[in-house]
């Protein structure tokens, strides 16, 4: 086999393996020991950052999951809700719903 041909085939496979290669967890459900539940039957409270921007908080007690506040525009939401580094509403030992 000539190295030209040799590298056209090492790079086919090398293709074809990233293909078979799992993207991850689907980040949309909670992967806990014990019981798999969506987020968005989680309830959420508001962390409110540093810079005073609200940060959705959702804490199931053994690991917690938090995004950016955004409008419809994709813009990040300042409330004042709270204090800078002050969270507000239940997101801490909540019950999930039955499925």
């Amino acid at each position: 086999m000539k190295p030209v041909q040799g590298m056209i085939l090492g790079f086919a496979a090398l293709v074809a393996a990233c293909t078979q290669i799992p993207i991850g967890p689907d980040k949309s459900v909670d992967q806990g020991p014990f019981n798999i539940h969506p987020l968005s039957k989680m309830k959420a409270g508001i962390w409110v950052d540093p810079n005073g921007c609200d940060q959705w908080i959702i804490d199931d007690g053994a690991e917690g999951y938090m995004s950016a506040r955004l409008d419809r525009y994709g813009k990040p939401v300042c409330s004042g809700i709270a204090k800078p580094t002050y969270t507000v509403g239940k997101f801490k030992n909540w019950v999930p719903d039955p499925l």
